[in-house]
């Protein structure tokens, strides 16, 4: 909320999504660009990239598209001198890159482990440490989205890596919400959890982990729940955006998936129970 208590105006403000070829992130720029902001694009596959921010410049927006590789702070940095050398400022950054890996925990190689914790969680202190010390310079009105999932609240089997970055971007967004508030700086920040949202990641995990019998079938089940029930990117931006500009820290565009999920949780912990698997939520 601003100073009298509406709703953010994000017109004309200038915004940073990572992860923006596809999917989500997508999502978010395109819905971003049709309430009239200033956008700077990145993503490490340089063809999708382009289009996206082509298909926007057609529509009107002022739109940077730069390749970007999260997990080099190198190409995060320059993201950011980009970013000021286009717009002068940044005011909304959306962290929101990442990569899934699946198979049993054991057996995914060591070098999928690797680049999800490189790219999810080293890819967001990379982003991080690139744009908030701006932000603070700046000394203006922020608003900084950390994507998690629904998986941060609820592991899963078959997918340790993505469980184990998403539960770490909920600490280290916490964290951060905590750190900006001690400086009082007036950068708002949010923790994103989509829960099914329309995208090709499981078909991309799939073509990343090869032939790992033991996760296709949990895989083609989640790809298909996304193609059947999952929201559109552009919804689940929509709600999101929504939520953002009324100050909310916790953003759920799904909140059903979680309204239901955490309670029982919740009484597991409490409880000191064993965990039960629950495939609905």
């Amino acid at each position: 909320m601003n100073a009298v208590g509406e709703p953010a105006d994000f017109r004309g403000k200038v915004a940073v999504v990572t992860g923006a070829s596809a999917g989500i992130g997508a999502g978010f720029a395109r819905h971003a660009a049709s309430l009239g902001m200033k956008l700077v694009l990145a993503d490490i596959a340089a063809d999708r990239l382009a289009a996206v921010a082509d298909e926007l410049r057609a529509a009107g927006a002022e739109a940077e598209d730069v390749v970007t590789d999260v997990a080099d702070p190198a190409s995060v940095e320059a993201l950011a001198k980009r970013a000021a050398a286009r717009f002068g400022t940044v005011d909304m950054l959306v962290n929101n890159a990442g990569i899934m890996a699946m198979g049993w925990s054991w057996e995914i190689p060591a070098d999928r482990w690797d680049a999800a914790l490189r790219v999810n969680i080293g890819g967001y202190v990379n982003v991080l440490r690139a744009f908030v010390p701006r932000m603070l310079a700046q000394g203006t009105p922020g608003w900084i989205l950390q994507v998690s999932s629904v998986g941060g609240l609820f592991p899963s089997p078959l997918m340790a890596p993505y469980s184990v970055t998403k539960f770490g971007t909920l600490a280290l967004t916490e964290s951060l919400h905590h750190e900006l508030s001690m400086r009082q700086a007036p950068i708002q920040v949010s923790v994103v959890l989509p829960d099914s949202v329309q995208s090709e990641i499981f078909r991309t995990a799939a073509e990343g982990d090869g032939t790992l019998p033991e996760a296709r079938a949990f895989n083609e089940a989640l790809q298909r729940r996304a193609d059947t029930v999952g929201i559109s990117a552009r919804e689940h931006a929509r709600r999101v955006f929504e939520q953002v500009a009324q100050g909310r820290y916790w953003v759920t565009a799904q909140p059903e998936s979680v309204d239901l999920g955490l309670p029982a949780r919740t009484e597991m912990i409490l409880g000191r129970e064993n965990p039960v698997l629950r495939m609905d939520v």
